[in-house]
């Protein structure tokens, strides 16, 4: 079949209808952004577990996927998505529970480790912030900041017009940064919730 690394997602895909096994590249290929972006959203524990049914969701749908799409990582990331949802309760309790422990870990070390006290205090203002965001808005949000997605394949991975993604990810930023300054809550914690353009 060539060299793998010259081969396109959708081609590689493609040629897994006939040959399973060639799947196998695509995993390759994705799993660690796939298993990243759920132990952001749902801990790591959990992420093991629907990474692996990312994969196999993935493999069992693969038959429809939109060979015009060269590049996988969108799709993925929208089945991601979705077993998100599956488990959104217990990724609300996650982002509480992290929050709780962050504001513990702060008590604990807030006399030996300031600087370490207030990024521990940090993580859990953000933590309860993005518990209160609805999940369609979180969604976007997090695609765009954690998994760096650009837009368009943030609209791609969930199916919604790009338009959607613009307002759902301005409204979830405005919010954030509300709650965030009512924390005073510092803003370096790898995503940016000010206003910027896609970089697309």
């Amino acid at each position: 079949m060539g060299d793998v690394s010259n081969r396109t997602d959708a081609q590689i895909i493609e040629s897994s209808f006939d040959q399973p096994s060639e799947f196998s590249t695509v995993f390759q290929r994705h799993f660690g952004a796939v298993h990243r972006y759920l132990s952001t959203r749902v801990g790591i524990d959990v992420a093991d577990e629907l990474a692996s049914e990312t994969f196999a969701r993935a493999f069992g749908a693969r038959a429809r996927y939109r060979l015009d799409r060269s590049h996988a990582l969108p799709w993925l990331f929208g089945i991601a998505t979705n077993l998100i949802k599956e488990h959104i309760r217990s990724e609300t309790a996650h982002l509480k529970a992290l929050a709780r422990q962050a504001g513990q870990t702060v008590t604990e070390l807030d006399m030996r480790l300031d600087e370490h006290a207030g990024v521990a205090r940090a993580r859990a203002d953000v933590a309860r912030a993005l518990a209160t965001l609805h999940p369609g808005d979180r969604d976007v949000l997090l695609l765009v900041g954690w998994a760096d997605l650009r837009y368009q394949d943030v609209a791609s991975a969930l199916s919604i017009p790009i338009g959607t993604v613009r307002s759902r990810l301005s409204r979830a930023r405005r919010l954030m940064r509300i709650e965030l300054q009512t924390t005073k809550s510092i803003a370096d914690l790898s995503v940016d919730w000010s206003e910027q353009e896609d970089p697309s």
